[in-house]
């Protein structure tokens, strides 16, 4: 199994990067682990203190479970990934099964900050995107997908996920192998990424 993590901060563009790395892959032979899916349980919260949570903090994410999962894959093990909503601030009680594939793609904004999670890692990717764009793309995806105001998601931003984003997810670009700019330049670091795939799956 080929293991490949794709970090960079929100917004950056991860999930485009991840479309274009798997659409000239064989679907049966690529899965996807979001890091989004395994931010803590905090059923013990009210939802008031859970929407104060800083969640763009390490200590949000449970990557013990990521750890021990992605484990289980490689072993060849089916696992229960957890379902996780943005409304709600909490996890839900469904689960979406997902069976080891030749290739997984771990995709989140911290997961290169955790030592354990990166040495599982054969390929670590890091999406750089400029600070305007992917706060222009937050907004966007936070008022249109998970039911936030214009004023929360500036706030947020301004008290978390800025200040972690330089204390946190930047720093870790240090440990990417490849460094892919999310704009239209960026097909060479693509197709190279796509040739390792392609080599080590064959």
């Amino acid at each position: 199994m080929l293991i490949i993590g794709i970090a960079g901060g929100t917004g950056s563009g991860k999930t485009t990067v991840v479309h274009q790395i798997m659409n000239e892959l064989p679907e049966a032979e690529v899965g996807i682990i979001a890091q989004d899916s395994y931010y803590k349980q905090t059923h013990d919260l009210s939802y008031e203190d859970r929407s104060h949570i800083n969640f763009d903090h390490p200590r949000a994410i449970d990557f013990e479970l990521l750890v021990a999962h992605l484990k289980e894959l490689k072993a060849g093990n089916t696992i229960d990934q957890p379902v996780y909503s943005f409304v709600q601030h909490n996890r839900t009680d469904d689960i979406v099964v997902t069976h080891p594939r030749k290739v997984m793609i771990v995709e989140g904004i911290l997961i290169l900050t955790n030592p354990e999670l990166r040495n599982l890692f054969d390929i670590k990717i890091f999406v750089h995107a400029d600070s305007d764009e992917r706060l222009i793309r937050r907004m966007k995806r936070d008022i249109a997908e998970r039911g936030r105001d214009m004023n929360e998601v500036l706030n947020r931003y301004q008290s978390t996920l800025k200040p972690m984003h330089e204390q946190f997810i930047e720093p870790s670009k240090a440990f990417a192998d490849i460094i892919i700019p999310n704009d239209k330049f960026n097909t060479v670091a693509i197709d190279v990424v796509r040739a390792v795939i392609n080599q080590r799956i064959l």
